[in-house]
C-alpha cells in the first residue's frame, strides 16, 4: 500500500566517556529534511544527550496508536482536544533469551471537548479498536498493554 524509507548515517569517532570504544552516535534522517541524534542507551555506552532506538520505537508505538485513536474517535463524532501519553518499554531478556523490548505500556490520556463525551466503557472500546488496528502494534511482537490515564 505504501513504502516508508529513513536513513541513518554513522561516522567513527572517539566515544566521550570510553576511550577504549566508538561513539555510538548518529543521525536518524528523516522527512521534510528532519535530522534527530541518536545513540545507543547510556547502559550501552551511548550518550544520554540522544535519543535512543528504544525510545524511537516507543514513541513509533505511541503515534501510531494516537493516530489511529484520533481517525476512529473522529469517524464515531468523538472531537479529541488534547492527547497525551507516555510509553515505558522493558529491556529484557525474552523466551530465547535474547534482549528484546518485551513489554510496552501505553498510559494515553485524552480529553474530549464538545456535547459528545465517552464513558468509560466506550474509552475502553476506542482505545481497543485503536491497538487492533494500529500498524506498528501489528508489526512487533512485544506485548503492548493500554492503561489509559486522566
Amino acid at each position: 500500500m505504501s513504502v516508508h524509507q529513513a536513513a541513518i548515517e554513522w561516522q567513527r569517532a572517539p566515544n566521550a566517556a570510553d576511550a577504549q570504544t566508538y561513539s555510538r552516535n548518529h543521525h536518524a534522517l528523516l522527512n521534510g529534511g528532519q535530522t534527530v541524534k541518536v545513540s545507543a542507551g547510556v547502559d550501552f555506552k551511548g550518550d544520554a544527550d540522544c535519543a535512543d532506538p528504544e525510545q524511537l520505537l516507543l514513541s513509533a508505538l505511541g503515534s501510531c496508536h494516537m493516530f489511529t485513536f484520533l481517525a476512529i474517535a473522529e469517524i464515531q463524532g468523538y472531537t479529541v482536544e488534547h492527547y497525551r501519553d507516555t510509553p515505558v518499554g522493558h529491556l529484557e531478556k525474552n523466551a530465547q533469551g535474547r534482549m528484546a523490548i518485551t513489554r510496552i505500556e501505553l498510559s494515553p490520556a485524552v480529553r474530549f471537548s464538545g456535547d459528545k463525551q465517552p464513558d468509560e466503557a466506550a474509552l475502553a472500546k476506542l482505545h481497543a479498536s485503536a491497538h487492533r488496528n494500529c500498524f506498528i502494534a501489528n508489526t512487533i511482537s512485544a506485548a503492548v498493554t493500554v492503561q489509559p490515564s486522566a
